[in-house]
């Protein structure tokens, strides 16, 4: 039992494939978005995101501390769960990466009517009322560059749990 229990170490082996993390990320609206304070303390809200040309890209006003702590520093992490989808629990996405902040009409003119059809009907009863929930003066848009994905499938893992086949561990 315990060469067995060592091959639960290394759960690399259970990673997403390409197609079941685009599927994660189609699927979910919601993610953890982690940020550095200047005190060195990782801290994450929940915030609903649009997924975009291999961006992950969420919105909030310039006066909150996520805000000004990303002006100085721009390193950041998304984390996507597939909890609350059909695709069941335990299959996971993190990306580590870099966030551009938008402030461009452009980029708006885009992005609140992607995220209007996410958040509607709450906390707007239609994606009209929802652009003009988002479309206020202080608000910016962050736009997450992966440079990095860790992925996990727990279905695999299950699978492979269920079937006898876990990889053996290193002595």
């Amino acid at each position: 039992m315990g060469d067995q229990l060592k091959g639960y170490d290394d759960v690399t082996v259970y990673t997403l494939s390409d197609e079941r993390e685009q599927e994660l990320i189609n699927k979910q609206i919601e993610c953890n978005f982690i940020w550095t304070n200047k005190e060195g303390h990782g801290l994450g809200v929940i915030m609903n995101y649009v997924a975009h040309n291999g961006s992950i890209w969420v919105t909030a006003t310039s006066q909150r501390p996520r805000v000004k702590a990303l002006r100085r520093d721009p390193r950041a992490s998304v984390v996507i769960s597939s909890m609350g989808t059909d695709m069941g629990p335990g299959k996971t996405i993190t990306y580590k990466g870099r966030v551009k902040i938008h402030e461009d009409q452009a980029t708006k003119d885009w992005f609140y009517p992607a995220m209007a059809k996410i958040i509607s009907p709450y906390p707007a009863p239609t994606v009209e009322a929802a652009i003009a929930h988002l479309d206020t003066p202080m608000r910016v848009i962050l736009e997450l560059v992966p440079e990095m994905a860790i992925k996990f499938d727990g279905d695999r893992i299950a699978k492979s749990s269920y079937e006898g086949t876990i990889p053996a561990g290193a002595d």
